[in-house]
């Protein structure tokens, strides 16, 4: 392909109608006193978007627009170009064609970055339009800081050698930075902040130490190294955390708080001592992302209003239940959340404090001191507050307290471990809870479960196997072939698991007048009977059998959730 020539963006976008002359104007006087480029300018006033400025730069150029999100990225034939110069030079080898390579540019009209990249990859190139925003994303992804993980531990290994070195000394000087372990640790979450890892598991093997971050709820392998450099680093990780490091016999859980490309982290860890050494598990809180509205969490819109009237009611307890992972702290913080006003005390009893929310006061247990959920519940009360949340009803003292807090005039939330909505109120009866309690003062038990999306960028058509068309003929009867079902394929962007990211399916059992008589009673199969009758249709299956049918998430997922809930 020819060198392409310079051309000016402003007069592309009037010719194309996208833009107006007086527009144009406007941005170019901001340009002269910003000096930044007029396109972002534009977008930065609303006139166009990015996608519209690369299509019309495409169009004039004649030469294609790639919608990467779209495009399936091959990232061996991406890292051709290395990660430094693609970012700086904006471009993305996007197909290796034999004699040429077909580079995707934010803009080809760049005369320098186009003979630096024919220099570095000693090829003619074919050019392709793409926009910035995905483009960055892309390389994100793509130059992960995989290889430099095992790299360094690689280096690692060899400053170890066969003899012990103290890294205690080395970490607690002012060069801790240029030690191997530490630049390990910085690239582990470097990375793992990069993909979106929820834990972060460090394993020493027999013969390697394997290092594994859970995304949407999987453990992938991140890297193996030799095994010796595994007490290096959980030395390390207990100095962080300022956990006792002679102690290798005893679990241990801390935190600390790292900053990662300048934002802030807060790390939760918890070492475990195992046949070959100490297992390690972070789990990472990213501060910097903000917390969840109650309109964002998935939550259906008749339920949602629902429950907005229930949590700003004055008094009562309400319970959200479901296994470890299941979203359950997003739920509680985000209700606190809309009901933090200046005219409100909020007081929460954690373990452990995971998120800090401004104008709340949060309290984190201790049972090494006898700083117990009920012994802390109880001092709380003498706060005054209007709103409480204990972070788990772990037993009937503690259980007993919260009802009896939310039938004095206070609204109390917390988390029980249940199956499913309307098993929770007969749990809190087994727990030695008085039933007048439970039916006076539970107001309402949210339900929930996550379950993975189907990645957008290779979403494609699906007919479901036997077994699956067999549970979708029970649920859906003669309608089920007015449906279409989807999968990912996998692929560059899932890392080839063909799903992003998990939403949340819900169930809300509210205590209606029928619901408080039916606890009551002493038997309690007429509860339940009461409940699934008031629940009918609008169970946790239902809603993630919605999902399904709205191409949000595959069949497969939503029989196990709902394999799980019916075990």
């Amino acid at each position: 392909m020819a060198r392409p020539e310079r051309i000016r963006i402003g007069e592309i976008l009037v010719l194309l109608k996208l833009v107006t002359q007086e527009q144009v104007k406007l941005a170019l006087d901001q340009q002269k006193n910003s000096g930044r480029k007029l396109g972002r300018i534009l977008m930065e006033n609303g006139v166009v978007t990015e996608q519209q400025i690369s299509e019309a730069l495409a169009k004039q150029l004649n030469i294609p627009y790639i919608n990467l999100k779209q495009y399936n990225i091959n990232p061996d034939t991406v890292r051709k170009l290395p990660g430094l110069q693609a970012r700086r030079l904006r471009a993305l080898v996007l197909e290796d064609r034999k004699s040429t390579y077909l580079v995707g540019m934010v803009d080809p009209t760049d005369l320098l970055a186009y003979d630096e990249l024919s220099r570095l990859l000693k090829r003619n190139l074919e050019l392709a339009v793409v926009t910035e925003g995905m483009l960055l994303e892309v390389i994100g992804r793509i130059y992960r800081r995989t290889e430099e993980i095992s790299g360094l531990a690689r280096e690692l290994e060899q400053d170890l050698g066969s003899t012990y070195i103290d890294f205690g000394a080395l970490t607690a000087s002012l060069g801790a930075e240029d030690a191997p372990v530490v630049k390990l640790l910085q690239s582990v979450f470097e990375d793992a902040t990069q993909v979106g890892t929820s834990d972060v598991h460090i394993e020493p093997q027999e013969r390697s130490l394997r290092i594994r971050f859970r995304m949407d709820g999987v453990l992938h392998t991140q890297t193996e190294a030799d095994s010796k450099i595994a007490p290096s680093l959980v030395l390390r990780l207990k100095l962080m955390a300022g956990l006792d490091i002679a102690e290798k016999r005893m679990p241990q859980d801390g935190r600390f708080n790292v900053k990662v490309r300048d934002l802030p982290v807060d790390v939760r860890i918890s070492t475990m001592p195992t046949q070959y050494g100490e297992s390690v598990v972070m789990r990472l809180l990213n501060q910097a992302g903000g917390m969840l509205g109650l309109d964002r969490i998935g939550m259906p819109k008749d339920m949602l209003a629902k429950y907005l009237s229930i949590i700003r009611r004055t008094n009562g307890m309400i319970l959200v239940t479901g296994p470890t992972g299941s979203g359950k702290t997003t739920t509680l913080y985000a209700s606190l959340a809309e009901l933090n006003t200046p005219d409100k005390k909020i007081i929460t009893v954690e373990d452990p404090v995971e998120y800090r929310l401004p104008g709340i006061n949060q309290t984190q247990i201790n049972e090494k001191i006898d700083l117990t959920f009920s012994r802390v519940l109880r001092s709380a009360l003498r706060q005054d507050p209007d709103i409480i949340l204990v972070g788990e009803m772990r037993d009937s003292e503690t259980a007993q307290i919260g009802l009896r807090a939310a039938i004095t005039g206070h609204m109390v939330f917390s988390t029980l471990h249940t199956k499913d909505a309307v098993s929770t109120p007969i749990r809190l009866i087994d727990m030695d809870t008085p039933r007048y309690m439970v039916a006076t003062s539970l107001q309402a038990v949210l339900a929930q479960r996550l379950v993975r999306v189907i990645c957008e960028s290779c979403t494609e058509p699906y007919v479901p196997d036997s077994h699956e068309t067999a549970w979708l003929t029970h649920e859906l009867g003669d309608k089920l072939g007015q449906y279409k079902f989807a999968r990912g394929r996998g692929c560059s962007h899932c890392n080839g698991t063909g799903y992003h990211g998990r939403i949340a399916v819900y169930e809300m059992l509210e205590m209606t007048p029928p619901l408080v008589k039916a606890a009551s009673h002493e038997d309690p199969s007429r509860f339940i009977h009461t409940a699934h009758q008031q629940m009918a249709g609008k169970t946790l299956r239902h809603h993630a059998l919605d999902q399904v049918l709205a191409g949000k998430t595959t069949v497969s997922e939503v029989m196990s959730i709902t394999s799980q809930v019916e075990d």
